[in-house]
């Protein structure tokens, strides 16, 4: 049977990171060596997927699992509310280091208090957030309602980097995983990059620690995000890499000096570029993101790319689907490289 091998220190968000992916062969163990852990994979994944995770493929014999239970499963049996309602629990939430934030279907929340205590209790988290409404105004603010448990700070490890947080105050969009990891994946040795929109340092952290970029301006306008990204920084020593601004980034200083712009941002994002095209060299790279209606891509993106490059050339390096945004709308990516 085909494997993913990974070190132990990486296994638990290989495997979430895969269970997220439903590419798990759930009817096999997982077999832990000691200094590695093999995870039997499905073929909804291939090769190059895996490899892109820097995980070793090998083949292997792990064995039936049919006496364990899926977390969902345990969830399920122990939930106390009416046969009918079992099919609307959850499936999906977000653990975040010790703290679980879940959405739950106005059906169930005459339940919230005994649900949320299994929740927490099988998936082990100190803390359970229910989601009350989505990200909201120009500090991408989330709407929680803490209902388990208490303390919403935590420290949330990703790709062997560590993110502390308060989930009630910032947001953390585990949604943005596969992006975060081609972000990881870019060879930026020796370039000078600027994250426009840093928060708590979802790009800036895996572009300065397994990108290796030179030096990286991370800029956020949110005093609370700022000041976790800052703790984030120290937490992963990159404090000679990580330069944190804190501010509007059209107020960074200074023309046509980074080798790579990322845009990281969803809602208003056209309206900073006319200060990426003011930062980046000829020659450098801008990463542009943006919602968009699935019909309307990728023209319109490219057209308020053109607007803003004037004279400059563009040329698009790549463009794709970051992740679904709401029904005939994504979120989406386009990278293109400037010269002028």
């Amino acid at each position: 049977m085909r494997m993913a091998s990974v070190s132990r220190d990486r296994a638990e968000d290989v495997r979430q990171e895969l269970a997220r992916r439903n590419a798990i062969e759930t009817d096999f163990r997982i077999i832990d060596n000691g200094a590695s852990v093999l995870i039997p994979v499905r073929d909804v994944i291939s090769d190059e997927e895996l490899l892109s995770m820097s995980l070793e493929i090998v083949e292997g014999s792990p064995g039936p699992r049919r006496l364990d239970r899926t977390p969902y499963d345990e969830i399920h049996r122990r939930a106390r509310v009416p046969e009918g309602l079992k099919g609307r629990l959850p499936r999906k939430w977000e653990l975040l280091g010790e703290v679980l934030v879940i959405r739950l279907p106005w059906e169930l929340m005459p339940f919230k208090a005994d649900l949320t205590e299994t929740y927490a209790d099988v998936l082990h988290a100190r803390t359970v957030c229910l989601e009350t409404g989505g990200i909201s105004g120009l500090h991408r603010t989330p709407q929680v309602e803490v209902v388990f448990g208490e303390g919403t700070e935590t420290v949330h490890k990703e790709n062997g980097i560590l993110y502390k947080l308060d989930v009630a105050k910032v947001m953390f969009s585990s949604g943005n995983m596969d992006e975060k990891r081609r972000m990881s994946s870019l060879d930026c040795r020796g370039e000078t990059v600027v994250d426009m929109f840093a928060g708590i340092g979802y790009f800036s952290l895996p572009l300065a620690m397994h990108a290796k970029a030179k030096r990286v301006v991370a800029c956020e306008i949110n005093p609370v995000a700022f000041g976790y990204l800052v703790e984030n920084i120290g937490l992963n020593d990159v404090v000679d890499v990580v330069q944190p601004f804190l501010g509007d980034n059209r107020d960074l200083p200074g023309k046509h000096w980074a080798d790579r712009v990322l845009m990281g941002y969803v809602g208003i994002t056209e309206q900073f570029l006319p200060k990426a095209f003011e930062l980046v060299k000829s020659g450098g790279v801008i990463h542009y993101h943006e919602v968009c209606p699935i019909d309307e891509f990728p023209e319109r993106p490219l057209r308020r790319i053109a607007e803003a490059a004037g004279e400059m050339k563009i040329k698009v390096l790549r463009q794709g689907e970051v992740k679904s945004y709401a029904p005939a709308i994504s979120h989406y990516v386009i990278d293109f490289r400037v010269d002028f």
